[in-house]
């Protein structure tokens, strides 16, 4: 089988929807899935110092459209209408597709719904982006509840296009369901690829930063955007200080909110023991940011999964964090986290309980390992495969009926 991947975004922009395409791809090929994807091209400039490097070959199968700036955003990208639609009907003629998978609901959601039309052949879709919510962060001015009302109806209007729509959470898929998503809609979750669990060395990363390997260092690894909810762990910060005046706070991801936190460090007199890495690589400065880290917190209330939180727990670092959506799905029992209230002293307390007693941190540790096993990307892409599979015989089931009734 081979499936025609479409999205608006992917690396070198680093965000979950780049890091389950890439995993999916890797492993769906194991599962004798091929995949092409189709994504914007991006300069240095709107990578977040993430650029590819001219040395290094492109991934196998991915196929890049030109693309213009995204307005207040220097993130993400455009891609041009005219290339892409260009480069869809160059692939119609060298390859055949039996569907098209999209991930993202902007350009790439149109283009992917007008070429499964014309191939005829089956659109399904990743619901990765809680819309709602972002809305509320990105449109201020725009009231919450017509905001809500937007998102739901557009939300609803595309899913109508699709033969099938994928939640990363279970959470997410009752979401859908609400919205009054009426396409059929399976939860496959992003899983973790084997290099998520090889040890990373926190003394490696400790050292290169500069912070003393004595310090309690708390983590947090995620776009650094509103929706994020990162000013509320910077309030809880505060209070863990009053107890723990040589704890340390560690951000490291990029994105438009770095230099609201920045001044809100300043204000709320942390600046000194908050420490913004950026981006980092994932295959070693990442998972050692996380082997160094003695708490991993999180407050987002917009994931409709939360990788982080995974790949966090496969590091065997505790966790504290709040429960919403789609991290409601994966903070299960026994997981190797503490799942807290967004109230700062209360989530303080639950942070300050793992670092003042090792026993409890070296239990949550040993529960994490385990539990993050669970959810290798073999198992999700297998649970892929088989809904492509499914699809496309009940397209090809459709087709029949169809020819079958215009002979009578």
């Amino acid at each position: 089988m081979r499936v025609l991947f479409i999205s608006d975004v992917y690396f070198p922009r680093v965000n979950g929807v780049s890091t389950s395409i890439r995993t999916f791809r890797a492993d769906l090929a194991t599962a004798g899935v091929e995949t092409v994807l189709v994504a914007p091209t991006y300069p240095a400039a709107a990578a977040g110092h993430t650029a590819p490097d001219p040395a290094v070959p492109e991934e196998a199968g991915v196929v890049r459209v030109s693309s213009s700036g995204v307005i207040g955003d220097a993130e993400d990208r455009r891609m041009h209408w005219g290339a892409l639609r260009t480069t869809l009907d160059a692939l119609s003629c060298t390859q055949h597709f039996d569907l098209v998978h999209v991930h993202t609901p902007f350009v790439a959601h149109y283009a992917g719904v007008g070429f499964g039309r014309r191939q005829r052949i089956p659109v399904i879709a990743t619901y990765h982006t809680f819309f709602e919510e972002y809305l509320h962060h990105y449109v201020p001015l725009l009231p919450r509840v017509v905001g809500r009302a937007v998102a739901r109806r557009f939300t609803r209007s595309q899913c109508a296009e699709l033969a099938a729509v994928i939640a990363p959470s279970e959470p997410m898929r009752a979401l859908l369901s609400e919205y009054g998503v009426r396409a059929r809609t399976t939860v496959i979750p992003t899983g973790l690829p084997p290099d998520r669990f090889v040890q990373g060395v926190g003394a490696r990363f400790r050292a290169q930063y500069g912070l003393s390997p004595e310090r309690p260092l708390l983590l947090y690894v995620g776009r650094v955007a509103h929706e994020k909810n990162i000013e509320f762990l910077l309030q809880m910060f505060v209070e863990v200080r009053r107890v723990r005046p040589d704890a340390l706070l560690v951000i490291a991801g990029e994105g438009p909110a770095r230099a609201s936190l920045r001044a809100q460090t300043l204000a709320l007199g942390i600046a000194q023991d908050v420490v913004f890495v950026g981006y980092l690589e994932r295959n070693r400065a990442l998972v050692d940011c996380y082997a160094a880290a003695d708490v991993f917190v999180f407050a987002s209330r917009t994931e409709t999964q939360g990788l982080v939180l995974l790949e966090a727990l496969a590091q065997g670092r505790p966790v504290v964090s709040t429960a919403y959506l789609g991290t409601a799905s994966v903070l299960q029992p026994n997981c190797g986290a503490h799942v807290a209230p967004e109230q700062p002293d209360v989530f303080a307390d639950a942070v300050l309980h793992v670092l003042d007693d090792p026993a409890r941190a070296a239990l949550l540790s040993a529960q994490a390992r385990t539990y993050a096993a669970s959810w290798t990307s073999a198992r999700m892409a297998a649970r892929l495969a088989e809904l492509y599979a499914e699809v496309a015989r009940g397209s090809v089931s459709a087709a029949s009926t169809l020819a079958a009734a215009a002979l009578r």
